[in-house]
């Protein structure tokens, strides 16, 4: 018997790769998605490596072997887009969750920010064209609803980013979503 995801998502055999895996909203998306879904296989990308071991630690702990053998952990940062193309082979959906997301330092640091939150959106949507993924869901964030800081501002470039990517599916079908994600604390 299947089971679905809000919005008819199905997530039962699918190939799932976690852009920011190891950033809160990752780590308990995965968890969520191990706990109550069948996925055929779970793939964190992420750039820090300390993260990804903590997490592995972590999930050997609390999930068995069989769970563990469909999880992938995949260095990488979503400004490489050659390596988010590589990472991306074979996966059916992604939900694309990095992104700098401190406004102090995205204040003090602005490229670096459009580094990471437009150029990365533009690569997440390059990828998975490229690898015919069929869902990409992108997450946004209040900030972006009349932006009064880079950061807002920026991810409301990448919200545009990925509406407009609709239009570059073509035949290939793939499906670019939004979803507004506020501060939810212990996300």
């Amino acid at each position: 018997m299947g089971r679905f995801a809000p919005e008819g998502l199905n997530l039962d055999g699918k190939v799932i790769l976690v852009t920011g895996g190891t950033g809160s909203f990752g780590r308990r998306f995965i968890d969520t998605v191990l706990t109550r879904y069948s996925p055929r296989k779970v793939i964190v990308y992420s750039r820090d490596e300390l993260k990804q071991h903590e997490m592995q630690i972590d999930m050997r702990e609390r999930f068995d072997a069989a769970t563990m053998l469909k999880m992938r952990f995949f260095l990488g940062d979503v400004r490489d887009r050659d390596r988010l193309t590589l990472a991306l082979r074979g996966v059916d959906i992604v939900i694309h969750a990095a992104a700098l997301k401190q406004v102090p330092a995205a204040e003090y640091n602005p490229s670096e920010c459009i580094h990471t939150n437009v150029m990365g959106a533009e690569n997440v949507v390059w990828a998975s064209l490229t690898n015919r993924v069929r869902q990409v869901v992108a997450l946004s964030t209040d900030k972006a609803c009349n932006p009064i800081n880079l950061y807002g501002a920026t991810k409301l470039a990448s919200d545009k980013t990925f509406v407009a990517a609709n239009n570059l599916a073509g035949d290939i079908g793939t499906r670019f979503s939004v979803v507004r994600y506020g501060n939810v604390v212990g996300s």
